[in-house]
């Protein structure tokens, strides 16, 4: 009998006129779909949205494959030689327990990426993960790499995925080009990602934080906790691992998978804001390299002071410390990563300034999808004026109580969580519910002062009133920027 491991081989081997159905059709499921045609295979692809929402999805797709929609039919996943599954996909659903009880592979799109360019020869993988700061800190360490000499592919969970990035960058008459390989392959990867991967394993991996989040999803929080920690379930002597020193929950679970692989664990190394810890660390206002025997010295050695930082916040001293520290472990030199953070001003819907009218600054953060996320915003100001609400992931907003009383001064609430944030923070602060966010903007100037931030943090997903959270944001800022002296 031919095992799951077995076809897995069989399928990173060649792609040619194998079976394989995709399933679902945003921007991964595209990328898959795109390249296993590119590669030969015969693609299926299955969404449950009727096709009258997915005619642009589809579009983007070759004409040889074979789209279904409104569903996801057994009969199509028993046909399959393989199944790739897009992050939103849940992996419990029927269709997929159905497949592996016949053994048929399922996968992520995250390990089709990898398979694929394995195929080519060892290319390091570097993987970012974390409840909070993934984009950010992928991005920097992206343009660390090219800064310091590096041909890197970015791509994943930041907004383009991998396997779309191959094609288009790799792929030359259904074969993959080796002629202008990158040195490094920087991805953000999401706990969707981690939940079906196989071989997955990358050269470098990062766990940024552990907060409560998804677990609309995730059955309980140790489930999301486990998910994440795929990220380094298949890594070995001669890897990295990259850890938030500062983060309990992260550390117990690290400590706990140490233990069980004991004497093949990857060299741990961290990063800290509180403490110095062999890594990264800040100490009095400076960030300090502290790596024995790796590369030319590096113990306990300055490398830039905060304040030169563009990007601020408690949070972003947190995203600078891993972003050194992984590009660092990858071959990049002090000089190198220091040019990066002087300028690197922050990416769009991540603690963004927007405008200041009368003195009230505004500030976007429509990516503060979790309770984490907002409390990491709140560590940066006091007297808010906070925008949150929106589709709720199962999240216990009664963790921001604290901060509120201390930080905010008006909250204003918006979308379908907005009864269960009033619940659990109203009593703690002036609070207002309100239809849509213009709305939350017009009312949030009545009630700011000349000094005072307004800050959208959300706290939820956007799926209730917006496509995604860029769309939200895009929305915030309009409003914002239809405000007059």
């Amino acid at each position: 009998m031919i095992t799951v491991e077995d076809k897995l081989d069989i399928m990173a081997m060649t792609f040619t006129d194998k079976k394989v159905l995709v399933i679902g059709l945003a921007r991964s499921g595209i990328g898959a779909a795109n390249l296993l045609c590119s590669l030969g295979a015969k693609v299926s692809v299955s969404d449950s949205k009727p096709r009258s929402m997915l005619e642009s999805q589809i579009a983007k797709l070759p004409s040889s494959v074979e789209v279904i929609t409104g569903g996801n039919p057994h009969e199509a996943f028993d046909e399959a030689d393989i199944i790739v599954i897009s992050p939103g996909v849940p992996g419990n659903i029927s269709p997929l327990k159905y497949a592996r009880e016949k053994g048929i592979p399922v996968i992520s799109e995250i390990e089709l990426a990898f398979q694929v360019m394995s195929s080519v020869g060892s290319l390091p993988f570097i993987g970012i993960t974390g409840t909070n700061g993934k984009s950010t800190v992928t991005t920097l360490v992206d343009l660390m790499l090219k800064d310091s000499g590096y041909k890197t592919l970015l791509g994943g969970n930041i907004g383009n995925a991998l396997t779309e990035e191959i094609y288009n960058k790799y792929i030359m008459d259904g074969e993959i080009s080796v002629d202008d390989k990158p040195d490094y392959i920087v991805a953000e990867i999401s706990s969707f990602q981690l939940e079906s991967i196989k071989e997955f394993r990358p050269k470098i991996s990062a766990v940024l934080n552990i907060s409560p989040d998804h677990l609309d999803r995730y059955n309980s929080m140790e489930d999301y906790i486990d998910a994440k920690a795929e990220i380094f379930s298949n890594q070995t002597t001669g890897d990295y691992v990259i850890v938030n020193a500062d983060d309990p929950v992260l550390m117990e679970i690290c400590n706990d998978r140490m233990i069980k692989k004991g004497s093949g664990f990857p060299d741990v190394v961290f990063f800290s804001r509180q403490k110095e810890v062999k890594g990264a660390y800040e100490k009095e206002g400076v960030i300090y390299l502290n790596i024995p025997d790796h590369q030319s010295p590096a113990l306990n050695l300055p490398i830039i002071a905060i304040d030169e930082l563009k990007i601020k916040g408690a949070h972003n001293i947190e995203n600078a410390l891993a972003s050194i520290l992984i590009s660092f472990m990858a071959g990049s030199k002090p000089a190198e990563v220091k040019n990066v953070l002087r300028s690197f001003q922050g990416l769009e819907h991540r603690m963004e300034f927007v405008k200041e009218v009368n003195g009230i600054t505004f500030i976007n953060d429509s990516k503060g999808t979790n309770v984490g996320a907002v409390a990491k915003s709140l560590e940066s100001f006091g007297n808010l004026v906070l925008i949150m609400g929106g589709t709720d992931k199962g999240s216990d907003f009664s963790i921001l109580k604290d901060q509120v009383n201390r930080k905010v001064k008006t909250l204003i609430l918006i979308g379908e969580a907005r009864d269960k944030i009033e619940n659990a923070l109203g009593n703690s602060v002036d609070t207002y519910k309100v239809e849509d966010l213009y709305k939350a903007v017009e009312l949030s100037m009545s009630k700011a002062s000349s000094g005072d931030t307004v800050l959208l943090s959300p706290g939820c997903a956007s799926f209730d009133m917006f496509e995604n959270f860029e769309e939200r944001g895009r929305e915030f800022k309009k409003a914002v920027n239809e405000i007059t002296d």
